[in-house]
């Protein structure tokens, strides 16, 4: 009898023992979960070269919070962010624009929003376009500056390249067609279409409100012109006030888990605010 009492006190040792242990393994888990450096592994976001500076400064905030993860951005236009997110060739796609029709398929997650603008030299007299004036000069059927109040010069009408959602979203809101555009020259990014219209007195271009905000303030030689009345403020992005705005988006086939939900997550946090106000977007927070 002592025996059998003996080998129960045993078994009751060894399975309290067991479970002790495997409570504590538990709570290691969990402590693992909420330790920065358990997050590991690389990320891909590739598209929009509007998004991509952002998307560039919170990866690198978010890389110092969490050691053991790379955060590579590439640019290429948000057409690249839809195609490459669909097909997997990143992890996450960049765009800086609503999804379309036939894009229901992916899952876009905004993590600030972004205004678009016409912009002219410093230097040119002209401080306002109407619609219809900004229509005909990029159709071609007004031709010189003269024509809108400004000086005898013939206008370079800048463009942006196709696949650029900021050439999709300046054709749908003037309606107008690609192909009907006279441009006389073509550019890719933001900073390149600055770098254009501030180098040419003549010229005219469009680009992201925060990125031309940014440069004006910096003292490039650009200004920025209203639309329907409406100051091109980052201020009147977020009031709703502009005509011309946009949500700046991170792609995904689908809801996602794992390092990817982190990341946006993260991105679509307050704690990032400081970096989407810093480049002049607006939070979304």
């Amino acid at each position: 009898m002592k025996r059998f009492k003996l080998s129960a006190l045993v078994i009751i040792s060894i399975m309290s023992a067991g479970l002790l242990s495997a409570c504590n393994q538990s709570t290691a888990d969990t402590s693992a979960d909420n330790d920065s450096s358990a997050v590991t592994g690389k990320l891909v976001l590739a598209g929009s070269s509007t998004v991509a500076p952002l998307a560039q400064e919170i990866g690198q905030r978010f890389e110092q919070e969490h050691p053991n993860v790379r955060v590579d951005v590439q640019t290429g236009g948000s057409s690249r962010g839809i195609s490459d997110a669909r097909s997997g060739l990143a992890d996450i796609g960049m765009a800086s624009r609503a999804l379309k029709e036939d894009e229901r398929d992916l899952t876009a997650h905004t993590i600030a929003l972004d205004g678009i603008c016409v912009i002219l030299h410093a230097d040119n007299p002209v401080e306002s376009l109407s619609d219809d004036q900004v229509r005909a000069i990029y159709r071609g059927q007004l031709t010189n500056w003269n024509e809108v109040g400004g000086q005898d010069a013939p206008i370079t009408v800048v463009n942006k390249a196709e696949g650029r959602s900021t050439l999709e979203l300046f054709l749908h809101y003037y309606g107008m067609e690609s192909t009907e555009v006279e441009a006389s020259v073509v550019i890719g990014d933001n900073e390149q279409g600055i770098k254009t219209v501030s180098t040419n007195p003549a010229s005219i271009g469009y680009v992201s409100i925060g990125a031309a905000e940014f440069a004006a303030e910096d003292g490039v030689s650009i200004k920025l012109l209203p639309m329907d009345g409406v100051a091109p403020t980052t201020q009147n992005v977020r009031n709703g006030s502009f005509p011309l705005s946009r949500p700046l988006n991170l792609i995904t086939q689908g809801d996602v888990d794992g390092l990817s939900r982190t990341f946006i997550d993260y991105a679509q946090s307050s704690e990032v605010n400081d970096l989407i106000t810093g480049l002049y977007f607006v939070p979304t927070q």
